[in-house]
């Protein structure tokens, strides 16, 4: 009974508080109709920079897929062929970053080791023998779940500070991260155990491994981050948030 008193309390000040807000920005509203009009359509701008956000974000997820697919018709057929395919993309990649935004080239710095990893496996797919068809339906697996991340971390990275103060983190984005790397994380095991079957150059294998090493790491960043995204409950995140 006395926690039930209490949650109620909490919740009638909550409301309160609330309440005192929304009449504050009432009077904000009406003096700014009267000078700055900013202030009083700042949800509406907020509401339209996110999705002009994830409009940008799906339009440039779209068209590095279109690249990577018109890549997947290029085999290496030696080991010097494969490592040359390796750095080209690399300093392709490093590249893309430069001519993006501030706050999107740290997400695709991070992201870009899985999308090396992806051309990587794909460039190999003639040089590991009998499982090359595997480790490309793999890698195609990778490159549609590096999409969904790299859309979902720049969910979190655009996210008002003021609703992160009220609200927290963005519960959705995390959720998607979470759900992408246990997908990975399946991917990542059969990797290792077709490089155990893998009846290619030793160099090949090596080559296979250091790939599936820097997605794993990758993997582990995205949830560490989903978990700090999960957490963050802000002022009134703890009403709704498990």
């Amino acid at each position: 009974m006395r926690t039930k008193k209490r949650k109620m309390l909490c919740v009638g000040a909550v409301a309160l508080l609330l309440l005192g807000l929304v009449g504050s920005g009432v009077a904000v509203s009406s003096q700014a109709h009267n000078g700055d009009n900013g202030g009083s359509n700042w949800l509406a701008l907020g509401n339209g920079r996110q999705e002009e956000v994830e409009q940008q974000t799906q339009n440039v997820g779209e068209n590095k897929t279109i690249r990577i697919q018109q890549r997947e018709e290029v085999r290496a057929q030696n080991v010097s062929e494969l490592h040359g395919m390796v750095e080209q993309r690399k300093q392709d990649l490093n590249q893309e970053i430069q001519a993006l935004e501030e706050h999107q080239q740290l997400v695709y710095q991070n992201q870009n080791r899985v999308r090396l990893a992806v051309h990587s496996l794909l460039a190999m797919e003639e040089l590991v023998g009998g499982i090359g068809p595997q480790v490309s339906q793999i890698a195609e697996g990778f490159n549609m779940s590096v999409q969904a991340t790299i859309r979902a971390e720049e969910q979190i990275q655009s996210r008002s500070g003021f609703i992160r103060f009220f609200a927290g983190g963005d519960d959705e984005a995390a959720q998607e991260i979470e759900e992408q790397v246990i997908q990975n994380q399946e991917r990542i095991r059969q990797l290792r155990q077709l490089s155990g079957e893998c009846d290619c150059d030793e160099e090949v294998r090596a080559m296979l491994l250091e790939q599936v090493q820097n997605t794993e790491q990758e993997q582990a960043r995205l949830q560490q981050l989903a978990q700090d995204e999960l957490t963050d409950k802000g002022l009134f995140g703890w009403l709704w948030k498990r």
